[in-house]
Formats: structure tokens, sequence, C-alpha cells
């Protein structure tokens, strides 16, 4: 039997999810108050940064095989800061501190200040409902 071949590694998903952050983002700073809108945005990054956190595992399995456990300690360590902001965005943002909220947006936005998402880009907005999702 032959091996099934995955178009959508770890790796691109991760690219494409923190691409979508940057602009939800983006979108979130143009909020002057919080709405529905502004909750869709919150949650979506709540959960994008869960499921970034989730497949941190998945790209390290590779390296840990071949025995480089120090490049996959560092990747690790590169890529924790998404799990523990998505679990003070979840708390702050199931117990509504917009200020908490604001203040880790800026971190998640520091953090990926290298991503480019070009101006024509075909992302749309995943957004939309992510705040039922997320509940």
């Amino acid at each position: 039997m032959s091996k099934i071949y995955s178009p959508d590694s770890a790796g691109k998903e991760r690219a494409r999810l923190s691409k979508t952050i940057v602009l939800a983002l983006r979108e979130l700073m143009k909020q002057s108050e919080p709405d529905n809108l502004t909750k869709d945005i919150t949650a979506y990054v709540i959960l994008a940064l869960e499921e970034i956190a989730a497949n941190i595992d998945t790209s390290v399995e590779a390296w840990e095989k071949r025995g480089y456990w120090v490049k996959a300690d560092r990747f690790r360590l590169e890529w924790e800061w998404a799990g523990n902001s998505a679990s003070r965005l979840r708390i702050a943002f199931l117990s509504e501190d917009w200020g908490a909220i604001a203040v880790t947006t800026a971190y998640i936005g520091q953090k990926l200040n290298k991503v480019v998402v070009p101006q024509r880009h075909r992302l749309g907005t995943p957004w939309v409902g992510a705040a039922r999702n997320l509940k």
C-alpha cells in the first residue's frame, strides 16, 4: 500500500491560520465599541490559536523520530505563546473583560508582526459566526 500524501500539512495550516488571525486583528482594531462582530472576531482568534497550539506536536513528530530533540523543543518554545494566549483570551472573552482582550490581542499582534497578508487575499471573513462555535 502506498503512503497517503496530504497537501495540507500542519505548517501550511499554521501559516494560513496566522494570516487569518492577522486579518482578524486588523478588523478588530477598526472596532470602536464591542458588538457582535467584535465577539465573532475575538472568538475566531481564540479558536485559531487553539488549533495552532494543537498542531505543534504534529509538526515536531518528524524531528523527534530522527532524534532532533533540541530542534523540536525550540519549535515548541517558539510557539508556546499560542496556547497561552488562547487560554488568556478565552478567559477574558467569557468574562467580557475587553481591557484584557485588547492587551492580549496587542501581544498576539506583536508575535505575528512578520506575517504578511496580501492586499488582495482570498481568505474572506472566516470569523463570521465564530462566537456561536466557541460557546
